[in-house]
């Protein structure tokens, strides 16, 4: 039978193990995920909100600073009150964690969270931190989809919405214990599936709803500042250490792997979208740069520790090609308008890792998965789970940005959309005359 690999799973039944092995809290792993936890925080601010912001006119770079600072500190609140407890609240149920700890009811200090190695633990306090974390970024990457054109308390409202209904129950269904996806045994090591799919579906659906900005595909719409991208991209990389990396839950070899590949995904990826544009318009460009490091920390994501360093770099490799042909034709050809290229390269690049994790995982492709491992029922499984992930956030994603809209409006005016958000919605310019 084809064991599971979900990362970041609150293992239940602590006393009963004990009685074969004591499990322990060890300092070096609690220090460790403190700081993973920190890296994954810088992920997002300043990490995303520079990223983006560089990539946006110059009219509009203050409103995604706050829109990604602010999806983050509503997060981490809802995260608190009841976001924790929907996915890792201790049900049996293979959709939802239950509501066995809202407000964080029953933790304490001594709590404790399970570790993969059987006699390690650490404090159930820095899982929920570590966790949360992860619920702070994943509803700001959708942003990207519809930027520029969206209002800022409604940006708020269908980010808690699509957390509650779409994130919550994916990461408990990949991640807890008795989650669905678990015990089909999906490979997830780190959020392919969670984070960069269903945030990807998500941002597409918004594209669509919401429709094309004014005067797109008409007016220069290039990124102001490709100087704010590059810092935001490299914040990314080094937060995404803390994302992989700190996903083993423990500070060993396992851990060494994840960080040596989330070293050299990105780097074959950045270099294979360089090659790909000189090939095609005899220029690299750094955009194309940073968008190739993007997915191939987006693809190794799942995989970072299943597969060996050579899979780490084939995965780098295949995913940027995905993403480059979608982003240069696919998408052109479509016309819709997704303003960051957030299906193109979180939406692409996931299916293309999450997949094909189900592959370099074994140890033929030089993996870390042995015993009865089989490649093809495992690709059944990793399929499965992007098509559950694809529809229910897509699903979700459409009915709140409908309840949304109904209720509030999603979309500024024209005049608001032409003056810029920063002034319309903020009352501030990122820059003076």
């Amino acid at each position: 039978m084809l064991a599971a690999i979900p990362t970041l799973a609150l293992m239940a039944g602590l006393p009963a193990r004990a009685e074969a092995v004591a499990p322990v809290m060890d300092r070096g792993d609690v220090g460790w995920m403190m700081v993973a936890t920190v890296l994954v925080l810088l992920m997002t601010v300043p990490g995303l909100a520079l990223f983006y912001g560089g990539l946006v006119r110059s009219k509009n770079m203050l409103s995604i600073l706050m829109q990604t600072t602010a999806i983050a500190c509503v997060m981490m609140l809802v995260w608190v009150v009841y976001g924790y407890s929907l996915a890792f609240g201790g049900s049996t149920s293979p959709l939802w964690g239950g509501t066995g700890k809202l407000f964080l009811a029953g933790v304490t200090p001594d709590s404790m969270a399970a570790t993969f190695s059987p006699d390690r633990v650490i404090p159930e306090y820095l899982f929920i931190a570590f966790q949360m974390t992860f619920a702070a970024i994943t509803p700001a990457l959708i942003i990207g989809g519809f930027a520029e054109r969206v209002k800022f308390g409604a940006v708020l409202v269908f980010s808690v919405l699509w957390a509650t209904f779409s994130y919550f129950p994916i990461a408990h269904m990949v991640w807890d214990a008795s989650g669905y996806l678990y015990g089909r045994g999906a490979i997830d090591f780190a959020g392919g599936t969670v984070v960069h799919i269903n945030a990807g579906i998500a941002a597409l659906v918004g594209a669509l709803v919401i429709g094309p900005r004014l005067g797109y595909g008409r007016d220069n719409m290039a990124p102001h500042s490709m100087v704010m991208t590059m810092i935001g991209a490299a914040l990314l990389w080094v937060g995404w250490f803390g994302f992989n990396v700190g996903s083993n839950l423990e500070a060993n070899g396992g851990a060494a792997l994840a960080m040596l590949n989330t070293f050299i995904a990105p780097a074959a990826a950045t270099l294979v979208w360089c090659l790909l544009e000189a090939a095609q318009r005899g220029k690299a460009s750094l955009l194309g740069a940073v968008s190739g490091m993007v997915a191939g920390l987006v693809a190794i994501t799942p995989a970072c520790g299943t597969v060996g360093p050579m899979g780490a770099v084939a995965l780098g490799v295949l995913a940027t090609l995905a993403c480059y042909v979608f982003v240069t034709v696919v998408k052109i050809r479509l016309g819709y308008d997704d303003s960051l290229d957030v299906f193109g390269i979180h939406g692409i690049g996931g299916i293309v890792g999450a997949i094909l994790t189900g592959v370099f995982s074994a140890t033929a492709f030089g993996g870390v998965k042995g015993g009865d491992y089989a490649i093809l029922p495992q690709l059944w499984i990793q399929a499965e789970g992007v098509l559950l992930t694809l529809v229910w956030s897509a699903t979700v994603s459409y009915a709140a940005f409908k309840l949304v809209d109904l209720t509030m409006g999603l979309r500024v005016d024209r005049e608001t959309e032409r003056q810029g958000l920063d002034l319309t919605s903020h009352g501030e310019q990122a820059y003076h005359s």
